[in-house]
């Protein structure tokens, strides 16, 4: 799930005819039962706890039957607009939850805002989780995933360089990383890295929008850009001169460069998300997860996430029906089931650790989950801005001048934003 969907390319007549259509004319049968059909990408062993939540709830009421259908993220990306421009789409979707903003400002999905009024619905529903579904003031979506970008390391390899404590603050990880980097023979080109640290394209494309957080820096605020700030400035001075200076991490890498260098044991440190669990012990690799390392300001991680909506193809009834199941979904034994089902931190903010401690790499991230920030809320041409985003620290990390690249990255943001 490093980048769960490609760029949204749906022809402008399925646009435009599904802001004429009218929903679809109610599934209730003459004994008031209601059908859903439900989308999702869900395709591994996730799908299958998923599925198995939605049987539950099946047997659970005599009233509303919903049918999963598993398709690809992409596929669904493809084809949501030209299957509701026809009638012919779901009643309830997931979707990557970058991909929200494009749907909802496509009037696609429907208000939920009445579901967040209800305390019993929304009360313990992480806050930066529910901003993830926030478009325009309203919201669009109930998240089914949220997790922090973190930080996986080795402990084999801190042990050998006498690094007992994860750091907890910049300088202190920067120290680590000088302690954890090994030039055997001195020409400049270290064999092991204390970090491995994606300039682009990085891992949930969240990388980079955790650094500038955690030195008070943001990208948009208000659907303005404020990339260009002096703290962003000073983050990026900051990591070039541990990049370029202390040799600390390969420039250049991307997300997937970083988790190779990582699992081939030449990275002591990387960012990434769960899946990193299962990628280190593949590789035999006795990792360690802790969270990002606290900037000057803060301490914060940018959020994973993925959604479920309604459509806009639903009646009424179906609505209230699809509500119910999220009700359904939210409620507390059930959210603790699929956060052990899906490896993602819980997402209700009641259920601690200690109740998913039977899956250490989930009980690991709920530990830090409450640094986690939603990436890009509401935006919903992200994709051109964090190509600016990228290309600006990209550069910088290769010795450009970092106010100079954010400047153009700035530009560049304010166009992606009116277009």
């Amino acid at each position: 799930m490093r980048k769960l969907l490609a760029t949204l390319a749906v022809a402008a007549t399925a646009t435009a005819a599904l802001a004429g259509c009218s929903t679809s004319s109610s599934s209730t049968d003459s004994n008031g039962h209601i059908d859903l059909t439900f989308w999702h990408g869900y395709t591994e062993a996730d799908g299958k706890v998923l599925d198995g939540i939605v049987d539950d709830y099946n047997k659970s009421q005599d009233k509303v039957t919903i049918k999963t259908q598993v398709k690809t993220w992409d596929v669904i990306d493809d084809t949501l607009l030209t299957a509701l421009s026809a009638n012919k789409g779901p009643q309830i979707v997931a979707m990557p939850a970058e991909r929200l903003p494009v749907y909802a400002s496509k009037k696609a999905l429907v208000n939920l805002d009445d579901f967040y009024a209800d305390d019993k619905n929304a009360a313990e529903i992480s806050e930066q989780a529910a901003a993830m579904e926030t478009v325009d003031g309203a919201k669009y979506g109930v998240p089914t995933g949220f997790v922090p970008l973190s930080v996986f390391y080795n402990k084999a390899l801190f042990e050998a360089a006498g690094v007992t404590e994860f750091p907890e603050t910049w300088d202190e990880w920067v120290d680590a990383a000088k302690k954890l980097t090994v030039d055997q023979d001195g020409d400049g080109t270290p064999e092991q890295y204390g970090l491995a640290l994606a300039d682009h394209a990085t891992v949930g494309n969240g990388v980079w929008p955790s650094l500038f957080a955690g030195n008070g820096g943001e990208i948009v605020d208000d659907s303005k850009s404020v990339i260009d700030s002096p703290e962003n400035v000073e983050t990026l001075e900051y990591w070039s001169k541990a990049l370029n200076d202390d040799k600390i991490s390969p420039t250049g890498l991307d997300g997937v460069a970083t988790d190779k260098l990582f699992s081939s044991g030449k990275a002591a440190m990387t960012i990434g998300g769960p899946w990193m669990a299962s990628v280190s012990t593949e590789n035999k690799i006795d990792y360690g997860i802790a969270a990002i390392p606290a900037g000057p300001v803060a301490q914060a991680s940018s959020g994973i996430g993925v959604s479920m909506a309604v459509t806009a193809q639903a009646s009424p009834e179906e609505q209230k029906a699809a509500q119910d199941f999220f009700s359904y979904f939210f409620s507390k034994d059930v959210a603790t089931e699929w956060s052990l089902g899906s490896g993602w931190p819980p997402l209700r903010t009641d259920v601690p650790a200690a109740d998913v401690s039977s899956n250490p790499v989930v009980a690991s991230l709920t530990d830090i989950s409450s640094t986690t920030k939603a990436l890009l809320p509401g935006v919903i041409n992200s994709t051109d801005v964090l190509s600016a985003m990228d290309e600006a620290t990209q550069k910088a990390m290769a010795g450009g001048d970092p106010k100079e690249l954010l400047g153009s990255a700035s530009t560049a943001i304010e166009k992606a934003l009116k277009d």
